[in-house]
């Protein structure tokens, strides 16, 4: 009875937040309901905060946060504490009374930022806001003020307080703007110079203005409300208008690299991208997201498109902005009339940009690559000719393969003659390599495989070709069946087999067919007696042959769960793929066949 309670409640609980959630008008609507739900067992008006250990940084809260328990990597402490516009009474649950409704000047006070009340009254703005009016005040909170760099506070607080003045009318607004009224995208004209601030929501629930993140809003006093801010918010200047010639409001957020980024990359890479339009263009779209992104935005890694039409892992670890996982962002949030940009110190290189030896390079596909160099492929593959290479995993080559010859000639059939998508790959679809053989294309249900080889990850797309990382190392067309079966002593019974079955034109015909080949071990281990009587008759011996065939080409790449063949002769076949060290089984591809070596 207490289980069957217990369900009910975890029910309500869960249809609770669904429909908050759903009615809610934005995401920060949405985490700070979440929040709110969270913190009801506290008592009314109570909201769940997540703070970052060893900070002062806290965040009201969505779902994955809650359960992660992280934000930027680190661990969180769960606070409850009043949700914004309500306060504690003694000897009451929760937070059951609405803050005193006071002037702007006092509300500062009220709920926390004392220091924007000092500096408010230092610059003589004090009568204003405790005047009549109605006025939009974002409050820089006391560790807002703290943070900012000592020399830049001197500025503001040294000149008769003209330059404190217009820094505080900067973060107000003359009129009324409750959260619900801060759309995303909007701006509005600051009280100096009418010079805007800008609003951005973002799907995690945060909201900045200028790119400061809103910590508690909707402080309401009797001529305004109050937002308070977790940084002293700056200057827009228009100098990324200029950088990216675009007249949008807000739209991109650039990564400037750093003049000495150029240098760190390789003369003869910089020198061909510098005079490659294409690759240059590439290039610096690479540097420049679609959506402007503040840094106070990111809790966690999130892929943003870019400009050139591939994604960045933007992410953060502790108090540093990351870039595909990597710190490298110097100077953050340095906002343009169009945009922000964040200075990086180092060049981010997009495929598109690269060679496809270049690409191989920048990859984990070491030993092929190495491979590739060594028998003579580089230039191939460092040119401006239009290919497709196909590099098997490392694990896919022996220890302390060497080159030669015929090694040298396999390579080669692993570089196609056009540049590729596996996406427009179709089943039968013929592939001509260097090497002058065709290759066919094999589409099965969860693996797409060129012959033997199956594409183990996702293209890259290269200036002039495309990279394909494949499981195996490829074994090219050669010959028919049967001419496979004669080439090898381990099948030489079934190949006599074959001929008394009357088999040998069906064997050298066009397929497709997959062939479950036995060996000869796999035929000693039969009954004598068996065998003979097998060996014997024609048509029961045809019989049990194509009941080892099916009239389709597979191979181990496209063996999944229960995957089911038809053979010529009999019911079906079901296949499964299990690892067994003393029963191993290979496959090989061959022009018209598939041949899976039985040996037991």
């Amino acid at each position: 009875k207490r289980s069957k309670m217990q369900h009910l409640t975890l029910f309500t609980l869960a249809l609770t937040l669904i429909a908050t959630i759903c009615l809610a008008k934005s995401p920060y609507q949405s985490v700070l309901q979440h929040s709110k739900i969270r913190g009801r067992q506290h008592g009314p008006n109570v909201c769940a905060m997540q703070k970052i250990q060893g900070t002062d940084k806290k965040y009201f809260t969505n779902c994955k946060q809650w359960y992660h328990r992280k934000i930027c990597g680190k661990p969180t402490v769960i606070s409850y504490e009043c949700c914004p516009g309500y306060e504690k009474l003694s000897g009451e649950k929760g937070c059951p009374a609405a803050l005193p409704l006071v002037n702007i000047y006092n509300t500062l006070g009220t709920v926390g930022a004392t220091t924007t009340k000092m500096y408010s009254e230092r610059a003589q703005l004090r009568e204003e806001i405790e005047g009549p009016g109605s006025f939009t005040f974002f409050a820089p909170s006391n560790q807002a003020w703290a943070a900012l760099p000592t020399e830049i506070l001197d500025a503001l607080v040294s000149n008769v307080n003209i330059e404190l003045l217009n820094a505080l009318h900067y973060h107000m607004v003359n009129r009324r703007l409750t959260s619900e009224d801060l759309k995303h995208g909007s701006a509005f004209p600051s009280m100096y110079q009418d010079f805007n601030v800008h609003i951005h929501h973002y799907p995690n629930g945060i909201v900045t203005v200028n790119c400061a993140r809103l910590v508690k809003t909707d402080q309401h006093a009797t001529n305004g409300i109050v937002h308070i801010v977790d940084r002293v918010i700056t200057f827009v200047t228009p100098f990324i208008h200029s950088l990216i010639h675009s007249q949008n409001s807000l739209s991109y957020r650039t990564l400037l690299p750093f003049p000495t980024s150029f240098e760190k990359i390789p003369t003869e890479m910089r020198n061909r991208i510098l005079g490659d339009p294409v690759a240059l263009r590439d290039l610096l779209n690479y540097h420049i997201l679609k959506n402007m992104q503040c840094a106070e935005s990111i809790t966690s890694g999130t892929p943003l498109e870019t400009l050139q039409g591939t994604v960045l892992e933007v992410g953060c670890d502790g108090t540093d902005m990351t870039l595909n996982g990597k710190a490298i962002v110097q100077k953050k949030d340095q906002l343009g009339t169009n945009g922000v940009v964040h200075y990086i110190n180092e060049l981010l290189i997009p495929d598109s940009a690269k060679t496809l030896l270049e690409l191989a390079q920048g990859s984990v596909v070491t030993t092929a690559t190495k491979l590739f160099v060594d028998a003579g492929l580089g230039s191939h593959l460092s040119g401006s000719e239009t290919l497709t290479i196909l590099t098997p995993q490392n694990e896919a080559f022996k220890e302390g393969v060497t080159m030669t010859g015929e090694l040298k000639k396999l390579l080669k059939n692993h570089i196609l003659k056009e540049k590729l998508s596996s996406s427009l790959l179709y089943h039968r679809q013929e592939l001509e390599t260097l090497g002058g053989i065709k290759l066919r294309v094999l589409v099965y249900r969860n693996s797409l495989c060129i012959e033997n080889s199956c594409i183990a990850a996702h293209d890259k797309t290269g200036r002039f070709g495309s990279m394909f990382t494949v499981d195996k190392v490829l074994t090219p067309p050669m010959g028919t069946i049967m001419d496979v079966l004669k080439a090898d002593d381990r099948f030489s019974l079934l190949v006599g087999a074959i001929q008394t079955a009357g088999m040998t034109e069906l064997m050298n015909q066009a397929g497709p067919h997959t062939v479950f080949a036995p060996t000869n071990d796999a035929f000693s281990a039969l009954p004598k007696a068996d065998l003979n009587k097998l060996m014997g008759n024609p048509q029961e011996l045809a019989g049990v042959l194509k009941y080892h065939m099916a009239k389709e080409i597979l191979v181990s790449g496209g063996v999944g769960s229960h995957t089911r063949l038809k053979p010529l002769q009999g019911d079906k076949l079901e296949l499964n793929m299990v690892q067994s060290l003393d029963t191993p089984t290979h496959s090989r591809v061959f022009f018209i066949f598939t041949i899976f070596y039985i040996v037991k």
